[in-house]
């Protein structure tokens, strides 16, 4: 390798061997839940092989970054961490030997990649994330005539394949299927994540058994469109069998169900939360909008109408019904009447969970070259009212929890103060929503990932404060 000097000209730097004495490797995971599970998986393959974890970069042989590109904030900071990580090749500051480059952004800019960042030794996409022992002991003995693998994604794992749960003991993310059939117009996933491919019944109830055993309680299922689950499978695997077999699995308390879309919401479905002590009483439902000129322009099969009688159908058959949703704000063509039709939905649907996205343009989708584009003021002003609008709906519906009493699964101590124990109910999802804040112990010894009864005493604006009133053992 040449490094130059303006005063010195090229000096020779020796290269070091690429020679994994220790097989020590430092990971870092970016982005959604799904790529979560995706570097579990490479975590487990990694362990199988003997590769032990680094909690420190500096003193990691490999260095892994799986990526996120879903929009412009997430590919910035995808690039800041690589670049980061980078420093760690130098021999003054780290012993790294191969920097590899996976997931989302590696699947989506493969070409940028390799030549605008030579620091990576490694590009894998998203469908090649298994192989990544192999591919490790390809580089280090020199055997690949190439450093991007790359192909169209068709992997999804299954049982079988080895997984490390590095989310707390008590929960676990269960990924149902890859991929995404849908076209809307902002959305890249389609291109970086290629067509559904579910896992079956039987697959995901395994899964489910070992991570029970393990001592995961809650089981929190995801994918890119829960409501395509089991289309590209034979007859006994969709979500209603799904949820009908994990039920069946003892000490599971909740289930819970993300992006399922309004469009596809079926009765059988509803029936079966309604039913169940176990299917979490939330529902994680994509609507994007209520316009129906942006909801066109979005490609999205619904109209607002629709939506709302959706939700209608929800609450009035699971009264309590928890709903999370997400809004896009400021998408091409959005008019201010638009923006108004928006508002006055979410003021209709009055969601217990709202994140609200600004529109950004991301190359590749059909919304990029729709005009005309929003004005960045214009989005910032529509947010502002979008977000000031539903704090107010989320701290008028958490008034009506004060005087109840919730099973809310412990999760430690505050991050801000000893004198709380922050926990979640089950309208609260891991990471995303607000808390159970508990002030008052009443005596009891409370531990993590224990199911205990908190009386809710107060509100903050998207919290609820408590106190314990007893413990309650596993289902």
């Amino acid at each position: 390798m040449l490094t130059t000097n303006e005063n010195m000209g090229a000096v020779q730097v020796p290269t070091r061997k690429k020679l994994f004495v220790d097989k020590s490797f430092y990971f870092t995971s970016l982005g959604c839940s799904k790529n979560l599970v995706d570097s579990q998986v490479m975590l487990g393959y990694l362990g199988l092989d003997g590769f032990k974890i680094s909690s420190e970069p500096e003193n990691a042989e490999i260095i892994i970054v799986n990526t996120c590109s879903f929009i412009e904030a997430s590919k910035k900071e995808s690039i800041d961490t690589i670049l980061e990580l980078a420093d760690f090749k130098n021999p003054q500051m780290g012993k790294c030997e191969a920097l590899v480059v996976s997931g989302c952004m590696a699947q989506r800019y493969t070409k940028e990649l390799e030549n605008d960042l030579p620091e990576a030794d490694l590009i894998i996409g998203t469908g090649e994330y298994n192989k990544i022992v192999t591919l490790l002991k390809a580089f280090q003995d020199g055997s690949l005539s190439k450093k991007s693998f790359v192909e169209i994604p068709k992997f999804i794992h299954t049982e079988y394949d080895p997984r490390v749960n590095t989310s707390p003991f008590y929960m676990a993310w269960l990924k149902v299927s890859e991929g995404c059939n849908r076209n809307c117009t902002f959305c890249i996933i389609p291109t970086i994540r290629g067509r559904i491919r579910s896992r079956s019944v039987e697959s995901l109830v395994a899964e489910s058994q070992k991570l029970v055993e393990s001592g995961v309680r809650e089981l929190n299922l995801i994918s890119q469109d829960m409501s395509d689950y089991g289309r590209d499978l034979a007859p006994g695997n969709n979500l209603y069998q799904l949820l009908d077999s994990l039920e069946q699995i003892e000490k599971v308390d909740w289930i819970r169900l993300f992006y399922y879309y309004p469009d596809e919401l079926t009765d059988e479905v509803i029936e079966k939360i309604a039913a169940s002590s176990k299917i979490t009483k939330y529902i994680d439902m994509p609507v994007q909008h209520f316009s129906d000129h942006v909801l066109k322009r979005m490609n999205r099969s619904i109209t607002g109408e629709k939506i709302l009688e959706r939700i209608a159908k929800l609450r009035m058959r699971i009264p309590g019904m928890v709903i999370r949703t997400s809004i896009i704000v400021g998408f091409p063509g959005e008019t201010e009447e638009d923006f108004m039709k928006l508002l006055a939905g979410v003021r209709s649907a009055r969601f217990n969970h709202l994140g609200i996205f600004r529109y950004s343009d991301e190359e590749g989708t059909p919304a990029f070259k729709l005009h005309p584009k929003v004005d960045q003021e214009i989005i910032e002003r529509r947010f502002d009212m979008l977000y000031e609008t539903q704090k107010e709906i989320a701290r008028e519906l958490n008034q009506k929890y004060i005087g109840k009493i919730l099973d809310v699964l412990i999760e430690g101590p505050h991050e801000e103060t000893e004198l709380l124990i922050k926990g979640r109910h089950e309208g609260q999802a891991p990471d995303i929503d607000g808390n159970v804040l508990i002030n008052d112990l009443s005596g009891r010894d409370v531990n993590v990932g224990d199911m205990v009864q908190i009386e809710i005493t107060d509100i903050l604006d998207f919290d609820l404060v408590g106190r314990v009133t007893a413990l309650r053992v596993s289902s």
